[in-house]
């Protein structure tokens, strides 16, 4: 298949387009490369054709026309929260207005799919875990309300052009080519800091917890819906809850490194946890996750260890 996947140099999406380029796809990968956003040149694979550009940009008609591509993979987003909360107009210009393009775009070149890359926002606070598909939707951020708008964009685009999709409601995507310096990533983070050998900063009591998955079982998910849960929403995670302390110690563990910790007070507007069932993925996608957390926090730390010139 000819895939392009937009968003294809952040940390997601290049290990989407890897996963595609191993199945023996043909890959164009787009994405801006925003300073902001962990787009990286470096990420892209060799394999992949590369274009620099922005989704909101009206002369990408011309990638679709030249390429024609069968499904795109829709990676490129405004993902910070913080980001977006300061600035919703850029942030619903980024996540709305540049997946309508898209979505035009799609529909026009006679794409056959959309692979869509939502989150776990979209859902706010829950009622009671673990979230699953029929969990009320109430984000309490721009970026969890541009999400769940992207989701009811898709469901026109199915029923009234005719162009399928598939979304992927993603939990905590962790692992190798994670940006350790951004906002959000806290075994990314952590990595950084036990790599410098500095203290890490641990909110509340460290108790709060989160849904896990490495990125490499993201990407298989991806590689799934390529040829399955047409018109479907699917949570993707690992139904098992995590503390910050759990990771710390893991981290401790894997680097023999104990470094300091700063508590700090809780973060306005955090969630206490999160936990994704994720049996409709197995049913319907024939996936579930296969990477079990120390064995991902050991990858990514060795991962990091050659890559940060903190490191070294």
């Amino acid at each position: 298949m000819r895939i392009m996947v937009t968003g294809g140099a952040g940390f997601i999406g290049s290990h989407v387009t890897d996963a595609y380029l191993a199945a023996g796809h043909e890959v164009l990968v787009l994405d801006a490369l925003w300073e902001h956003g962990g787009g990286r040149r470096q990420n892209v694979p060799p394999r992949a054709l590369f274009m620099h550009m922005d989704i909101r940009d009206e002369s990408i008609t011309r990638i679709f026309q030249e390429f024609k591509p069968e499904i795109v993979s829709h990676h490129a987003a405004q993902a910070s929260v913080a980001i977006g909360s300061r600035d919703p107009i850029y942030d619903a210009q980024v996540n709305v207005v540049g997946l309508l393009n898209i979505l035009e775009n799609a529909v026009r070149h006679g794409v056959q799919k959309i692979i869509y890359a939502s989150s776990g926002a979209i859902f706010g606070t829950p009622e009671r875990l673990p979230m699953n598909e029929t969990t009320p939707q109430r984000p309490e951020s721009p970026y969890g309300i541009t999400k769940m708008v992207g989701e009811h964009y898709l469901r026109f685009f199915q029923h009234e052009r005719g162009l399928d999709f598939t979304s992927l409601r993603y939990g905590n995507v962790y692992g190798p080519r994670q940006d350790p310096n951004g906002e959000a990533g806290v075994i990314a983070i952590f990595i950084g800091r036990f790599l410098a050998k500095e203290g890490v900063r641990i909110d509340s009591d460290g108790e709060q917890t989160r849904d896990y998955v490495y990125v490499r079982d993201v990407a298989a998910a991806n590689l799934a819906a390529l040829e399955r849960g047409g018109g479907g929403m699917y949570c993707i995670g690992t139904n098992k809850r995590t503390s910050v302390n759990k990771i710390y110690k893991e981290l401790c563990r894997v680097s023999g490194f104990e470094a300091p910790v700063e508590q700090a007070p809780k973060r306005q507007g955090d969630a206490r946890d999160a936990q994704f069932d994720c049996a409709l993925a197995k049913k319907e996608l024939g996936w579930s996750p296969g990477t079990e957390l120390s064995d991902g926090i050991r990858e990514t730390y060795e991962y990091f260890k050659d890559a940060l010139p903190l490191s070294r």
